[in-house]
């Protein structure tokens, strides 16, 4: 029996061979491969893209940078505290501390999974510097909640846009609502490279300014730092097929959004509880998480079915073994009993309908059983 994969890079690898092989053929040719030509176009295209001028966007390394570059960018020094989710990639959390920064932990909420507006409110104390909105699954946190919020504290208003290249909040895309948007082009993503890559986009011209400016050792002038940066340099490999991939990407989330509308009618009246999509959101489906309190017990039925699952996330950063010193008294309700309950079912832009059915057919199988 056939197995329905979680996920299959090697489908839209495929479906864009020849344009993405003629892409890293002219970066082998041209002789230059960090911080070239491919790179300044890419930005200017995402920026577009976004609606967004061209020196808005920055590519750095990976996402974990963006994060980390842009609360540096936006003032954030050791001894400050960021408010972050702790139902989240570990990277959100990695990247506060490699500002010098200490995470503090808020609830979400169990429908969106998103940071809890209300519940961030009563962790801000005296240190707090910035809040990191987690746009998860791909539909955004509450912006026009959080951004209240951190204005009302003198707060700055990161957005990590890792799992949702497109999504929109109130007709906005995000990453162009708070202060700095950060995105990651993992080769997972929604957008995804063929290896590590990420950008920094923000409407404040001064903030994109600094991380042009960290992302190269503080360099103005070659060889000559201003202030202490880092290397942190996307290359002209992965801009060029990010290239490429941009150009099919709101094609691709449309056929992620045709999967998810699929599932919803398909999974109608079984025993898990699908994604909810909270008003004002143009959801884009990274993953496709349902619910459920018998999550061991489906995992394996899927598996005996050939559909491949994943949890994301399994363990919250507050309670894995490097983070347990910064959990908060009391725990987060919200937080624990949603990883252990989440399931991500298969979900990529070249899944067919037909794999759709036979994984909604064995979710429903097991709620007969």
């Amino acid at each position: 029996m056939s197995t329905v994969p979680i996920l299959d890079l090697q489908a839209a690898h495929a479906e864009l061979a020849q344009e993405l092989e003629a892409a890293a053929l002219e970066v082998l040719r041209s002789g230059w491969y960090v911080l070239g030509e491919q790179v300044r176009r890419f930005e200017a295209e995402f920026a577009a893209w976004l609606g967004l001028p061209a020196e808005a966007a920055v590519g750095v390394n990976s996402g974990t940078d963006a994060l980390h570059l842009a609360l540096r960018a936006c003032g954030v020094v050791p001894g400050d505290e960021v408010i972050v989710p702790s139902h989240t990639a570990v990277a959100t959390v990695a990247a506060v501390e490699m500002a010098g920064a200490t995470p503090v932990f808020a609830d979400i909420r169990p429908d969106t999974y998103t940071l809890d507006p209300d519940h961030a409110d009563r962790v801000i104390g005296p240190r707090a510097r910035a809040i990191v909105a987690v746009h998860l699954y791909g539909q955004a946190a509450d912006l026009d909640r959080l951004g209240a919020l951190a204005a009302h504290h003198g707060l700055w208003l990161v957005e990590d846009c890792a799992q949702a290249h497109g999504a929109r909040w109130r007709g906005r895309p995000v990453g162009t609502v708070g202060d700095a948007g950060c995105f990651s082009f993992y080769p997972t993503k929604n957008l995804g490279a063929a290896g590590d890559g990420g950008m920094v986009v923000s409407r404040r011209p001064e903030v994109a300014e600094r991380v042009r400016l960290l992302r190269q050792y503080g360099w103005r002038e070659r060889y000559v730092s201003d202030v202490a940066g880092v290397n942190s340099r996307l290359d002209e490999l992965q801009a060029a097929l990010l290239r490429v991939k941009l150009r099919h990407l709101e094609r691709w989330n449309r056929q992620r959004q045709a999967l998810a509308q699929l599932y919803d009618k398909l999974l109608a009246g079984a025993d898990v509880v699908p994604p909810a999509v909270a008003p004002g959101n143009e959801h884009v489906y990274h993953l496709y998480v349902v619910r459920t309190r018998q999550r061991k017990a489906l995992v394996a039925h899927l598996a005996r079915c050939g559909v491949a699952t994943a949890i994301h996330y399994p363990v919250p950063v507050h309670q894995q073994p490097a983070y347990r010193r910064l959990a908060p008294a009391g725990g987060l309700p919200a937080t624990e009993a949603a990883a252990a309950e989440v399931l991500s079912l298969p979900m990529y832009p070249q899944l067919a309908p037909t794999d759709v059915a036979r994984v909604a057919a064995a979710v429903r199988e097991f709620g007969r059983a």
